[in-house]
């Protein structure tokens, strides 16, 4: 099977375990991300999980219901809101469960897949690979503010280098997502990974550099955390600008949380 599909079925299998020892209290506290509870990050990731096995059978089906969803979203509804709408009100042990089966599948299907396929996404479409990335970081990010509300440190594993790939591939999108020059060239990139590992993106030159934890690096790049409150080492225009506005996930452009904002509740 394709790595990111066996990785990213690691991850959701890992943020599914943790799930399971919430109280049922836990389930309707809001997070330090837009008051979303557990219940609502369970949902959103479940809710586009199955917008992803649509897109996997191809045809019309996918369009079509990405354009409604589209029209919702540009009208104001917010994708928590549709979840709601469209899952009723489970409660956490079923959403649990259905929630499992949808990632157990969707990772099965996209690890059977060549990596450069094609697939139908919000935007342009994306290869197979970077479509299955795309999945491991929703569930990585969203997790996070799960783990912050119970105060537990999630133990990083090497899996989160498909998240930092992500994040270098953005560097461009991160700018004109925002109609803003895109600066050349890329910061030099050099981080540790959780196995002790160094991992390098791009070519060292005066535009900056970004050296430290693979982890910092990718809490700025999904905006879990504000630049400020890791220890990465900054250094340059190029790449001050874009630890500040870094985004590594589709849509428009969101401001990363002020420092402190993001921290355990």
């Amino acid at each position: 099977m394709l790595q990111e599909s066996v990785d990213l079925l690691a991850e959701a299998e890992e943020l599914h375990g943790f799930l399971r020892t919430l109280d049922d209290a836990d389930w309707s506290r809001e997070t330090g991300f837009l008051s979303w509870t557990p219940w609502d990050v369970v949902a959103h990731l479940h809710f586009f999980d199955l917008v992803s096995l649509l897109s996997l059978e191809g045809g019309d089906a996918f369009i079509e219901r990405r354009d409604e969803l589209s029209e919702r979203m540009a009208k104001g509804e917010r994708s928590s809101q549709i979840a709601r709408r469209e899952l009723g009100d489970l409660p956490p042990v079923d959403l649990l469960a259905r929630w499992q089966r949808t990632y157990r599948d969707m990772a099965t299907q996209l690890g059977k897949l060549g990596p450069d396929q094609r697939l139908s996404w919000f935007g342009p479409d994306m290869g197979v690979r970077m479509f299955t990335t795309a999945r491991l970081m929703e569930t990585w990010a969203h997790g996070q503010e799960i783990y912050d509300l119970k105060w537990v440190e999630r133990a990083p594993t090497d899996r989160i280098r498909h998240i930092c790939v992500i994040g270098v591939k953005t560097f461009a999108w991160t700018f004109v997502n925002r109609r803003l020059e895109v600066p050349s060239p890329p910061p030099y990139v050099r981080l540790i990974a959780p196995s002790g590992a160094i991992w390098e993106w791009n070519e060292k030159s005066e535009s900056g550099r970004i050296e430290g934890d693979a982890l910092h690096f990718c809490q700025v790049v999904t905006q879990v955390r504000n630049v400020a409150d890791t220890a990465l080492e900054v250094k340059g225009e190029v790449a001050t600008r874009w630890m500040s506005i870094a985004q590594c996930f589709a849509g428009g452009p969101v401001d990363p949380p002020k420092p402190g904002q993001r921290t355990r509740k």
